[in-house]
């Protein structure tokens, strides 16, 4: 029976948790997530997770924060004045916003605290600084 091994397109159903056993993500209910390894385009211990499972395989891995989706970055929150917000949104902890920069590039933000005038956004990935468990079935090695 095959292993899997880098630039294998890869079917895999998942849950993703947190430490304290709270769900971000799953597949249940829904197709397994295909990918071909070794291209990044997802976090590098999901990936590692991956490496020499056979199809049917099961597994939990602990994913630290440098192979997930690293540690938080403090350069990355911004401070925005309440005058420079649409008046459709009202600003709330936890709101996510998008903003497009010179290029016309789209940046996600979440509304890290409300001040008076002002709120302080963050640009980090929201599971940034957290380790992650993922439970992992291999599904199909096409």
């Amino acid at each position: 029976m095959s292993q899997v091994k880098q630039n294998d397109t890869v079917r895999v159903h998942y849950t993703g948790k947190l430490k304290d056993g709270q769900v971000f993500d799953s597949s249940e209910d829904r197709e397994p997530l295909e990918f071909t390894l070794g291209q990044g385009m997802l976090i590098p211990g999901f990936e590692k997770a991956v490496i020499d499972m056979k199809v049917n395989d099961k597994k939990t891995v602990d994913i630290p924060v440098e192979d997930a989706y690293g540690d938080v970055n403090k350069d990355l929150f911004h401070k925005v004045e309440k005058a420079q917000l649409p008046e459709t949104i009202k600003p709330e902890v936890g709101v996510g916003l998008v903003s497009k920069d010179a290029n016309g590039n789209e940046h996600q933000f979440r509304i890290a605290e409300v001040k008076e005038d002002h709120i302080i956004v963050d640009g980090n990935h929201p599971l940034a600084g957290r380790e992650l468990i993922f439970d992992l079935e291999l599904v199909e090695i096409k």
